[in-house]
């Protein structure tokens, strides 16, 4: 197949296709800002953790161990979650990349430029659900415990 000659009103149109899914990428990339903070704030937790942990006796160690086994599963959770939006992001420059290609070159890659991306929104489907199930867990971890809910000050004499 030889490559047909291209004018300027092909690349602009190429352009309009291609920007949807350029804009799609920005959205990925915000949530993969997130899930960033998200895994650097329970790792710094669980850094805070390991040294109480190690001097804790009793209750306190149990209820320490605790806490860091399901920051390690939050950590396992959002490391997925992030994976499943880096392979979406690359799904989508794979789509962007087989517009240009099919509008410069004539060539039919619509089949393959659709699987893509019905391929990245399953992978970033995906990384919401987990993500979804990281912010519950996360939720239902942080629990005031019930001797100081119950607490009440000395009165002042």
């Amino acid at each position: 197949m030889t490559p047909t000659p291209t004018n300027v009103a092909q690349v602009a149109q190429v352009i309009q296709l291609a920007v949807a899914p350029v804009f799609l990428l920005a959205g990925v990339g915000a949530f993969l800002n997130v899930c960033a903070g998200r895994l650097s704030r329970i790792v710094d937790r669980s850094r805070e953790l390991e040294p109480l942990i190690l001097a804790a006796r009793g209750r306190e160690h149990d209820r320490l161990l605790a806490d860091i086994r399901i920051l390690d599963r939050r950590m396992a959770l959002v490391s997925r979650a992030i994976f499943l939006s880096v392979l979406s992001a690359v799904l989508i420059c794979s789509v962007v990349v087989l517009l240009f290609a099919a509008g410069l070159s004539g060539a039919h890659f619509g089949t393959a430029i659709a699987l893509l991306f019905i391929a990245s929104m399953i992978a970033i489907g995906a990384g919401f659900a987990i993500f979804l199930v990281e912010t519950r867990l996360g939720s239902r971890a942080v629990r005031v415990r019930s001797h100081i809910l119950a607490h009440e000050a000395d009165p002042d004499d």
